[in-house]
This record gives C-alpha cells, structure tokens and sequence, in this order.
C-alpha cells in the first residue's frame, strides 16, 4: 500500500487509516553480542529490561542512525520490515502482534507499507516471540481555563473568638 509520507509508526497507522495497535514498528537494538530487531505495536513502546531478559543480554539499547544504515543498506532509515532474517538480524516479535490475524509494517521506505497475517510473518520470519513491549501512556492533556467559568464564593475563613474569663465583681470589705 502506498501512502503519504511519515516517519513514526503512528502517523503512518493514521495514514492507512489502521489502529496503533495494528502498526508494527521495528527497532534496532544492539546487544554485547551482536543486535535484534524488536517488532512491537506502534502503541507500545520497548521494555528493555524484559527485552534484555528475553534476548539473554547483558546491555540492550537502540542502535544508532549509523548503525541501522550499515545491518539495513537499502532501506530508509527508520523503515524497516520485521525481515530482519533477509539481513542475518534475529527479530523478536512482541507477542500482541503475533496474537493478531494481521498487522501493517513498513516495506523499506516512508511511503509504502504492507499488511499481512501474523502467521505468514511468523512462517517467513521465524522470530522469537515473546513480552517485552509495555503500552504508551496517553498524553496528558493541559487543563484549559474557560472565560465563562461559574465563579464560587471564596472558602471563608473559620472565625474563632478569644474566649475570656469574665471577673467576678469585687465586694468591698
């Protein structure tokens, strides 16, 4: 499918008029070993301590620009496919996507994308599958001050009286 252009995963669910959750986005990560590409719901974003579990790693960050150009030579930076297998790359793929009947990914560029079931993927691909991916929190939304807005009477202030002993009158002795 060719769509216009855009660079994140969710601008381009927005683009094919798909849910985030139907988005995979691929990432790149580098392990002291060697490095993965991280398939997950364009909504979820990368738990690495469990993806450092699941990759049996003792570091787990995102590669570099540099580093996506020299695995993934012919595609544009940031549009890879979950065929990290085609670029000797292991894929791990986040278990909501391999759980779906199909999902949309990237196919190389910022303007094309392709959908398939998940089981074609699994069959070609042959990841890892597993949990590593944790939902994005929504944006919180800055509260707007109405022009309109029904003014209430101000929190009067408690009024406490001094409480004074009174005097008993003197008598005169």
């Amino acid at each position: 499918m060719q769509h216009s252009l855009a660079y994140t995963a969710q601008e381009i669910a927005a683009a094919v008029h798909v849910s985030g959750k139907q988005m995979a986005k691929c990432v790149l990560v580098r392990t002291h070993q060697n490095g993965a590409l991280a398939v997950l719901p364009a909504t979820h974003r990368v738990d690495f301590k469990k993806l450092k579990s699941l990759l049996r790693a003792k570091t787990v960050s995102i590669a570099t620009e540099e580093e996506i150009k020299q695995r993934f030579p012919d595609v544009e930076v940031g549009a890879m496919s979950p065929f990290g297998n085609l670029y000797q790359v292991p894929v791990i793929l986040e278990k909501t996507l391999a759980d779906a009947e199909e999902f949309v990914f990237n196919a190389g560029s910022h303007t094309d994308t392709i959908t398939m079931r998940a089981q074609d993927v699994i069959a070609l691909v042959k990841p890892v599958i597993g949990i590593f991916g944790q939902p994005s929190s929504p944006k919180k939304k800055k509260s707007v001050v109405r022009k309109n807005k029904k003014k209430t009477a101000p929190k009067r202030k408690s009024k406490t009286r001094a409480v004074t002993k009174k005097r008993k009158p003197r008598l005169a002795k």
